[in-house]
């Protein structure tokens, strides 16, 4: 009952100071927001982002025409998560790794498990087409996630999820567990090589060495489609581990 009480306490004085914060009159000092619906875009950081120029560049951007933009993406989420806050991806990788990691130790197993109703021949043959397709659409969402919607994790979950239906359509498959490791573990190296290589050529880790090129081509964003095909293989191998453990036993 007390710990109702304390939290509810909490929630009340976190809602008096955000509210009073948002509609305090311009002339209070120290005042932590602007008035509500009157902020100025052009001083956020947002708008930076979206316009490339956090670093003074206040040149207009064109899709397939701006040439060696600050970001290359044409994608504005790309560009802030695997450029201007990469240094934030790399945390998040690390989150699933050490995630994938706790699951391994306590659930690993050294047999497959058994299901009670085997799996027929349709359920077999179909997923061996639809895994296909699920496997080229999710390399094609993080190479191409610099340019549309998508990026490493998405793509990578893709990737896991085939894996998945390999699992629930063929109770004598079983992945590769070295295979999957080492494909996860020189992913995350990489991407670590490339942090230390813009530290070494811009002065900060990740820095974006390689030419921008043109907005929305291919071959554009310098580092930044190379460092999501990362994400993208170590996502995929992490969640696969994740699914090999889970659907695992302990051995007699």
């Amino acid at each position: 009952m007390m710990k109702r009480v304390i939290a509810g306490l909490i929630v009340i004085v976190l809602g008096i100071f955000i509210f009073t914060s948002l509609y305090a009159p311009k002339s209070s000092e120290g005042k932590f927001f602007p008035e509500f619906g009157k902020a100025n875009l052009s001083e956020r950081v947002s708008d930076k982002f979206v316009k490339k120029n956090v670093t003074g560049d206040n040149g207009e951007v064109v899709y397939k025409e701006t040439k060696d933009p600050e970001s290359g993406s044409a994608n504005m989420v790309t560009s802030i998560v695997v450029n201007y806050r990469s240094f934030d991806t790399l945390g998040e990788v690390t989150v699933l790794f050490v995630s994938a990691l706790g699951v391994g130790l306590l659930l690993s197993g050294k047999s497959r498990m058994k299901f009670k109703t085997p799996p027929n021949f349709i359920l077999k043959s179909a997923v061996r087409v639809i895994a296909g397709v699920i496997l080229i659409t999710g390399v094609y969402i993080f190479i191409h996630g610099h340019l549309t919607p998508g990026g490493g994790f998405p793509g990578g979950s893709m990737i896991a999820s085939a894996v998945l239906l390999f699992y629930l359509s063929d109770d004598e498959f079983k992945t590769k567990m070295k295979s999957f490791k080492l494909l996860e573990g020189t992913a995350g190296s990489l991407y670590l090589i490339f942090g230390l290589l813009g530290l070494a050529y811009g002065g900060y880790f990740l820095y974006n060495f390689l030419p921008t090129g043109t907005v929305g081509e291919l071959f554009s964003a310098g580092i930044v489609p190379i460092i999501y095909i990362f994400v993208g293989l170590k996502v995929g191998s992490e969640l696969s581990n994740l699914i090999s453990d889970f659907l695992s036993e302990e051995g007699k």
